[in-house]
């Protein structure tokens, strides 16, 4: 077995047309460490193409200074307002085309998924979910946007929902491959019988 350092940084963004959160944390060795955790302010004033072409930007200078290697970005929940929804899923789709760009992998997680993952129920509130992940992470949430800690959320679930270290340019073919790559995930079958 090598004793390769294994890393992966995850940029975590939850999408807004007014104030789109974003968080960057490292695996190293299975250990997981807070690198960012901010938001992007979108002046109310721009029209809405202006801010798609902001988001667009400032999600480049993130990904071109953090150098991810993948993203985790939150789905929009169905609201009762079409026009909001409509706007909220083109920032969406900024940011992954963004990421894609840039060959970064993209992973999609619902608020539920997000909520259940870090909390362990899916009904859990946006302060639950920051109380968590400031005792994970040990960081004071108490000053943050929501924005901030629900991109942190995002990122952690995706950390969570892969339980191991994924070289994201690594492609596994099959089991055998994926055994020879992670001996340390095999456990012997216990015999109750």
């Amino acid at each position: 077995m090598s004793n390769k350092i294994c890393s992966d940084v995850i940029l975590g963004i939850d999408p807004g047309t007014n104030i789109l959160g974003y968080s960057v944390i490292e695996i190293r060795d299975k250990t997981m460490s807070l690198i960012e955790i901010n938001v992007i302010h979108l002046d109310k004033g721009l029209d809405h193409y202006a801010k798609l072409k902001r988001i667009f930007g400032q999600i480049n200078i993130i990904i071109r200074e953090f150098k991810p290697t993948v993203m985790a970005i939150e789905s929009p929940f169905f609201g009762k307002n079409v026009q909001s929804m409509l706007k909220l899923g083109r920032a969406q789709g900024v940011a992954i085309t963004v990421a894609l760009s840039e060959d970064l992998p993209v992973f999609e997680y619902s608020p539920r998924k997000i909520k259940q993952s870090i909390t362990g129920s899916g009904n859990a509130s946006k302060e639950q979910v920051a109380a968590i992940l400031s005792q994970l992470l040990k960081f004071d949430s108490k000053f943050l946007l929501a924005d901030a800690t629900d991109a942190l959320g995002v990122a952690v679930c995706h950390h969570f929902q892969n339980k191991t270290i994924v070289n994201s340019k690594v492609k596994v073919s099959g089991w055998k491959q994926f055994i020879s790559l992670h001996p340390d995930r095999i456990r012997p079958i216990k015999n109750n019988g």
